[in-house]
Order: structure tokens, then sequence, then C-alpha cells
């Protein structure tokens, strides 16, 4: 695989430090079907130049994880303005890695990414179970038009028969998306937004134990107020701590086989909200590899 220098990847590790890869960092800035703010073709670089700036030694885990872990940073690939086209190259780069045994990090793009993100998953394991984070249920059956939609993203997942979902943060649904959620309750499981004080992550654990795991997260999921560089932006979102507490719970208990990450639309001189999603890759790839 192509990778970029360890200097010009992913925490911009020095090129004198040697390691075999674990983690393939794939970016894929796909930006077709946004419906209100732009720019999240650019996410994926920006998140990298960020990630020089993380602190590798992470004071809750005590230790580097980066050189227990083991990443690589492909170099961005040349992404087709088909949609249809474009979804077939990110699921067959997350084949290649899956065919090493290493684990994909997409950073995204639009979060229409997914559903081609997760195609070899799908294929490899008997049952996938989607960890889902973002402010919008992403059921609509087509949106604009477009049934590879971003708005569509979590639907075309669904499509798969062995793909269920447990979804945080939802706090802007249609009343089509109600319909068929209420239809399909059996598959797909959402922690609203608006009753955060009440959710049961006991149950969650429980939900999610011994399962096969694909996260997927639209930083839109995170409340507007420390995440303002997205598309659709949302009053009444998660928060840092409480966002790490759910992934962890996930990660101790559940087998997390690979991850996408989109919908950071940069935002020129506001650093920190390219920051913020650099650390949290890097967060979610230390509770995979640590616990």
């Amino acid at each position: 695989m192509n990778y970029l220098s360890n200097k010009k990847g992913f925490l911009g590790i020095d090129n004198k430090f040697n390691f075999k890869e674990k983690v393939v960092i794939v970016p894929f800035g796909l930006e077709k079907t946004v419906s209100y703010g732009s720019g999240t073709k650019n996410g994926p670089r920006e998140i990298i130049k960020a990630s020089h700036q993380v602190e590798l030694y992470d004071e809750e885990l005590n230790c580097e994880p980066f050189k227990k872990i083991g990443i690589k940073t492909l170099k961005p690939l040349k992404i087709d303005r088909n949609i249809k086209k474009a979804l077939k190259k990110i699921s067959d780069t997350n084949q290649k890695i899956l065919s090493k045994k290493l684990f994909p990090m997409t950073l995204g793009g639009e979060h229409s990414i997914t559903p081609g993100c997760i195609n070899p998953f799908v294929k490899k394991y008997k049952n996938l179970l989607l960890l889902h984070f973002d402010a919008h249920a992403d059921l609509r059956q087509s949106y604009n038009g477009e049934k590879f939609s971003h708005a569509s993203a979590i639907r075309r997942c669904l499509d798969y028969k062995n793909v269920s979902v447990i979804s945080f943060g939802i706090r802007n649904i249609s009343k089509s998306e109600i319909s068929f959620l209420k239809k399909n309750s059996n598959r797909i499981k959402i922690y609203w937004a608006k009753d955060k004080i009440r959710w049961n992550l006991n149950k969650f654990k429980k939900m999610i134990k011994n399962k096969t795991v694909y996260l997927t997260f639209d930083v839109d999921g995170l409340d507007s107020s420390i995440m303002p560089a997205t598309g659709t932006p949302e009053p009444g979102g998660l928060f840092w701590e409480e966002t790490l507490n759910i992934i962890k719970i996930a990660a101790k208990n559940s087998n997390i086989v690979g991850a996408d990450i989109n919908e950071l639309a940069p935002i020129k001189g506001f650093n920190s909200y390219n920051f913020l999603v650099a650390k949290l890759v890097y967060k979610i790839l230390s509770y995979k590899f640590l616990y």
C-alpha cells in the first residue's frame, strides 16, 4: 500500500521511528451530496495537520499509545466524481486493508462514505453492529433525489440484512424516518439526545457485549458549542467526556473492527475543531488497542 511518510501522516511521528502497523488511516474527502454547509472534502487534510499537535502521551492510559498500536497513513486517493464509483473505491481499499489483517480508520468527507466503508466487513462477518454517533438518524430512503446521500448513510448500511445499529445523540429526524424506525425497531436502537440524562449505559454494555462492531462517527453528533465546524451543527448534542465514556464501554466489551469519522467542515482560523477530531481519532484507536 502507498503510505505517506511518518512525518507527513497522522500524528506526524518522526521518520526514524520504525514500527509494524496495525492501523491504516485512509483520507477520503468525498463531498458529493452536502445539503447545507460545505467543506468536508478538506476534513482529512486538516485532521492530519492538526494531529501533528496532539500530545503522543495519554495520561489516562499512562503510555504513548502509538508505540503499541503502529499507525500508517495512506496517500490520499483520487475520488471519482460518480458517487457509486467513489464508494466502490473506499470499499476496495478497506478490503485490501482487511486482507492484511489491519484496522482501517477512514477520515471523511461526508457521511455517505459509510456504506462503502462497511462493505468488506459485511462480507467478512456473519453479523455487524454499527455504533453510530450523529445528530441525524440518516435513515431516509433518499434525499434530494440521491439514494446515496449523506442523509441516507445508515439506511444504505441497513440494506445489508446482517447489519444492525445503535445510534447515540440523535436529535433531528424526519417523519418518514420515524416510520422506518418503527418498522425496524428490532435492528435499530436510538439513544435520543433529549433523553441523555436518563441513558442506561449498563443496558448498552449488555447490548454490545461480544458483538462485532464498526464505529461510524459524524462529528455533528457533538454539541454545536464544541463542534460548529460541520455542515449541519445541532444544539443539544454530546460533550467530550460522555462521548469517550461510550466509546470506552464499546472498546472494553465488544470487538471494534473498523471505523470512520466524517463531516468535519474546517473553518479557516479555528483549528481547535480540527484538533478535537484528531484527538478523538487517537482516543478511539487507543481504546480499541489498549483495552
